[in-house]
């Protein structure tokens, strides 16, 4: 009888390191500690880096001087407008014409453009001299204020220059005295879908 009681306290205690073996943490959360090193990298890697101009993207097929689009965003959305050139930041330069629908000169982007397969007679206008630059903003002036202090004066709206007029009067000019009665109208309408209308089903 003794010796079955050794042989029992004996093996007991593997069976207990057996089974801490195989519990481990019971658990606990696994820590992971990460190290940021202090060292910065020397600038002139960094500085001497050349970086590349982004290349401007390319027009769609339907795409052409003279081509009719229609917008689908902005101020101007389903207003009809005549497609001049693409300008270096690869916005599309469009006009209404002005006299037409109301649509000055305007920088798009060709992803809110549906192309039409009308198409208009540029002969006589020349678009050359206007670039990104012509679209860019006057610095606005510090706001005036009375004498108190306390409240600002109400800065006046400044509507187009006079150049940018003259500029939009000399390139619409042409285009305008070309456009058949019927393309006018066109030109005027408003695009817009209506029942059992489907824009895949479309043939513009």
């Amino acid at each position: 009888f003794g010796s079955r009681l050794n042989r029992r306290s004996d093996s007991s205690p593997p069976r207990v390191q057996c089974r801490a073996a195989v519990m481990g943490k019971a658990g606990q959360a696994k820590q992971v500690f990460r190290t940021f090193s202090t060292k910065r990298r020397p600038s002139s890697k960094i500085a001497g880096a050349d970086k590349k101009k982004p290349s401007t993207p390319k027009l769609k097929k339907a795409i052409e001087p003279g081509s009719v689009l229609i917008l689908l965003a902005g101020r101007f959305r389903g207003k009809r407008v005549v497609f001049l050139k693409q300008l270096e930041s690869g916005l599309l330069l469009v006009t209404g014409p002005y006299a037409v629908n109301g649509v000055p000169l305007r920088r798009v982007n060709q992803r809110y453009c549906i192309a039409t397969s009308t198409k208009v007679d540029l002969k006589g206008a020349d678009s050359g001299s206007v670039s990104d630059a012509f679209f860019a903003r006057e610095a606005k002036k510090s706001k005036n204020r009375d004498a108190d202090g306390m409240f600002a004066k109400e800065t006046e709206k400044t509507g187009a220059s006079a150049e940018k007029k003259a500029a939009q009067k000399k390139l619409d000019d042409p285009i305008v005295s070309a456009l058949p009665a019927d393309v006018k109208g066109y030109l005027k309408a408003r695009f817009s879908l209506t029942v059992r209308m489907f824009p895949h089903e479309l043939k513009f």
